[in-house]
């Protein structure tokens, strides 16, 4: 385990305790990890869980359309051994790609060839109560519900603890002091809303310098069911500077459909029954607008609106403690439009496993920690990337660079190619599902291809069937 006395990485002795702050998946997948290195793992976790899946409180976007990509899948079942096929049993759908599902990016429709990847469906209480249920089985792991962390015990040199607080107003009304927990590691997993500069100022040691890049996009989701013999089919549209209207209409378990429909700043979607409806004739094909019309409501339309791009760069030099980590929606969160969220949990509990584990190096924090936000990396290059050229884009990481205007020109040019070229969309989605490098998309083959290669055709309408298949009425 990440053991070091004032950052000296020399071990101590005794039964050692980690603590994570907060049960998300991120905090859930660290203290996995963290048990094989520990005595004991205490989560804390300031909601109360529920027993099933069902959405809880301290997950705002639980109610919204999720998915697991190509690089979550390979990291899940890394974490936890046939994890994939366990939530697939439980009823969530598997969409290939690019054959099940009509996408528009860039402008253009993609070819529905064969499948090359695939990603899984499930709604977030479904994900997250299985992960819940493989890891509380741990008996290393203690899980503290209803209790809040309101700053972290030690100085600028370790962290040595946290300071809890029973979470309700009859705690707050008794005037109950904050209780401290002794711990050898602290890993703060307590999501986008982290106090970690706070608790770090507290103690005389820095906090994190964050970059920031805001969009305003808002979007919002409703669930819809159609019927059996409805021949209903996923597709995407991406929004891009051109045209900021988004559209995700995707399978989830329980035969139902999660619609989300987004737009930026001052065009959010409606939430009244119509309002969202006529929302979707702002898209660039009515694709969306019949099939809404086709399938009938089966919730209302919730709303989200907090889609900032946030990293805070703990990797980097400062005055920070020994012993205190910083992992998940915490050390860096996304645009949750692009669907990373879920699989970087996993890829940062991936890269903790592996610098603990690893014989060669000795895992000090400042190592360790660089280590789980080069896991995050590319998906906050996509992310931020992408946003970075919406034309309400603002914030420290918003200004471009002429590095980012080579790479946006080569990347231009791959997208373009994407929808018509099966070998490039083939790289293409690898990258996007964080399942490939984006030095990929430099592979001669494919750089041959962006550079001199001509812009193939791409179906000019949605593609409702996959090329292999026979059109329906020749069957």
């Amino acid at each position: 385990m990440l053991e070091t006395v004032n950052g000296t990485g020399t071990p101590r002795s005794g039964g050692r305790h980690a603590v994570v702050v907060g049960g998300s998946l991120a905090g859930l997948l660290a203290a996995h990890v963290l048990a094989e290195h520990a005595e004991r793992v205490t989560i804390v976790e300031r909601d109360r869980l529920p027993d099933g899946p069902e959405p809880r409180g301290g997950v705002p976007q639980s109610r919204h359309t999720h998915v697991l990509i190509a690089g979550g899948q390979a990291a899940y079942d890394a974490l936890l051994p046939g994890f994939c096929e366990e939530l697939m049993a439980l009823g969530a759908p598997r969409v290939g790609a690019p054959s099940d599902i009509a996408q528009w990016q860039g402008g253009r429709w993609f070819r529905r060839t064969e499948e090359t990847a695939f990603f899984i469906c499930p709604t977030r209480p479904l994900l997250e109560w299985l992960v819940r249920r493989r890891v509380l089985a741990n008996p290393r792991i203690e899980l503290v519900e209803g209790t809040e962390t309101v700053g972290l015990v030690g100085d600028a040199s370790r962290v040595r603890g946290v300071l809890l607080r029973e979470r309700g107003a009859a705690a707050v009304a008794v005037g109950r002091e904050p209780q401290p927990l002794a711990a050898d590691l602290v890993v703060d997993a307590s999501g986008r809303g982290s106090r970690a500069g706070d608790w770090l100022t507290a103690i005389g040691a820095e906090p994190a310098v964050e970059e920031t890049l805001e969009t305003g996009l808002a979007y919002a989701t409703r669930v819809y069911r159609t019927g059996e013999d409805s021949g209903a089919e996923p597709h995407f549209i991406v929004p891009n500077p051109g045209q900021t209207y988004g559209a995700v209409v995707l399978p989830a378990e329980g035969g139902r459909w999660m619609v989300t429909l987004s737009g930026l700043r001052g065009a959010e979607p409606p939430l009244d029954d119509r309002g969202f409806t006529d929302f979707a004739e702002r898209l660039p094909h009515p694709i969306t607008r019949e099939w809404l019309d086709a399938a009938k409501a089966d919730s209302p339309a919730l709303a989200y609106r907090t889609t900032a791009n946030v990293r805070r760069r703990y990797d980097r030099p400062g005055r920070r403690p020994a012993g205190f980590l910083v992992t998940g929606d915490a050390q860096c969160v996304f645009n949750p439009i692009y669907g990373q969220g879920m699989t970087v949990a996993a890829l940062c509990a991936v890269a903790l496993r592996d610098a603990l584990a690893d014989p060669r190096r000795t895992p000090t924090t400042r190592r360790v920690q660089k280590a789980m936000l080069d896991a995050s990396r590319q998906a906050w290059d996509i992310s931020a990337g992408s946003d970075k050229n919406m034309p309400t884009a603002t914030g420290s990481a918003a200004r471009g660079t002429l590095a980012d205007r080579v790479s946006g020109w080569y990347l231009g040019r791959v997208e373009a190619r994407a929808p018509g070229d099966p070998v490039v969309g083939r790289v293409f989605r690898d990258v996007l599902y964080l399942s490939a490098p984006v030095s990929a998309l430099f592979a001669p083959a494919i750089a041959k291809a962006v550079l001199f290669g001509p812009v193939r055709p791409a179906p000019e309408e949605p593609p409702r069937r996959r090329e292999d298949q026979e059109p329906l009425g020749d069957r």
